[in-house]
């Protein structure tokens, strides 16, 4: 970190301690993550330990609160580096390696990544946690509960008409009651569920927002995958303010025990109104089987390319099935709100859905094998 960036943080350090305020420190260490990388967060850690000043600790224990979510994505992409460069250089030495991947960093041990401490094996993360613990004492009380929080609601839900964002919604209160708030986290449907936006805002955030209550546990769960998905996929279209929240939205899942990971939507499940037809159970299988673990996505769109491309490609029904399916997307579709431009686009493409199924020449590969194993 430069000379101005770590003055410019103890400058607002200070102002944090006349402010008193767990949550607004929090955020603000999230913010200062958002803008370090990798290498530069052990310098920063040395010159913080160094200054000693209530700024200085007050920085220190601020980031080990938010950091170390953040850090656990750098020790893993500090150690594909070394994996990387050991491939291509075959031949090197393990300094030699480590030199080419992290330039002047190795020079402050050898064998060292920028995920671990010189001389030994402790990584940045545990080493952030010492020194924030360390930091803390003799700092005003209230420094000591940033990070402190118990998780009491959660909801998740649409975040638009049609579903195609998601949101998991997370209430946490300090132990003195002050500064409740909730994470906001917006999961993507149309890309795979990747978490593409997120914000802490007041309780009464929630008050314009039609989101169901839900299991703590299963939406800490969806946040954690989300922003995992999103780690995953390079170029991710994300806005641009998630980094400077993604550090304390991923402290703050962490803190919820026993998160339940690639929980299934029970989207499903609530639906109870499957008409009485003939082959409308069979229609609704396919249904489910298309609709995925992205239940809540159901726009007009994707109505259409039930209708009229994945159905003929990939479905093979009995015609009483074939019959009941639009009155079964039908139902399904007043289930999520009864859109009227989805119930227009069910009107528009049902009528050619026989025509569509028995064109053989729109089956896919899957469906062609089956149907010559029959």
């Amino acid at each position: 970190m430069s000379t101005s960036a770590y003055t410019t943080a103890i400058t607002q350090a200070r102002d944090l301690l006349r402010w008193r305020s767990p949550l607004r420190t929090e955020l603000w260490a999230a913010r200062l993550t958002a803008t370090l990388r990798p290498a530069e967060v052990q310098p920063l850690i040395r010159q913080l330990t160094e200054d000693g000043s209530p700024e200085a600790r007050l920085t220190l224990a601020a980031l080990a609160t938010v950091e170390p979510a953040a850090l656990e994505a750098a020790d893993t992409a500090a150690l594909e580096a070394v994996e990387t460069a050991s491939d291509d250089v075959e031949t090197a030495t393990t300094d030699d390696v480590e030199a080419a991947v992290l330039g002047d960093e190795a020079d402050q041990g050898a064998g060292q990544t920028a995920a671990q401490e010189p001389g030994g094996d402790k990584t940045l993360r545990e080493t952030l946690r010492e020194a924030g613990r360390e930091a803390a004492r003799g700092l005003p009380e209230w420094v000591g509960r940033m990070g402190q929080v118990e998780c009491e609601q959660a909801w998740y839900g649409k975040a638009d008409r049609y579903g195609e964002q998601t949101l998991a919604a997370l209430r946490f209160r300090y132990p003195d009651d002050k500064e409740p708030h909730v994470l906001i986290v917006g999961i993507d449907q149309v890309n795979g569920g990747l978490a593409v936006d997120a914000t802490v805002e007041e309780p009464k955030f929630l008050d314009d927002l039609d989101l169901r209550s839900a299991d703590p546990a299963v939406v800490a769960g969806r946040v954690l995958d989300a922003f995992e998905m999103t780690d995953l996929v390079m170029g991710a279209p994300i806005a641009e303010s998630l980094p400077a929240v993604r550090p304390l939205a991923l402290a703050r899942a962490q803190t919820v025990p026993d998160p339940v990971r690639q929980a299934p939507d029970d989207t499903l499940s609530r639906f109870l109104d499957l008409p009485d037809l003939p082959g409308a159970q069979e229609a609704f299988e396919q249904l489910v089987e298309f609709v995925g673990d992205r239940p809540l996505w159901w726009s007009p769109a994707r109505v259409s390319r039930f209708l009229t491309s994945w159905l003929p490609r990939e479905a093979i029904l009995t015609d009483a099935a074939v019959s009941a399916m639009p009155e079964v997307v039908r139902a399904w579709s007043r289930f999520h709100g009864a859109e009227p431009e989805v119930l227009q686009r069910i009107d528009a493409d049902a009528p050619r859905l026989p025509a569509l199924m028995a064109d053989e020449s729109l089956a896919g590969l899957r469906k062609r094998i089956a149907q010559s194993e029959r």
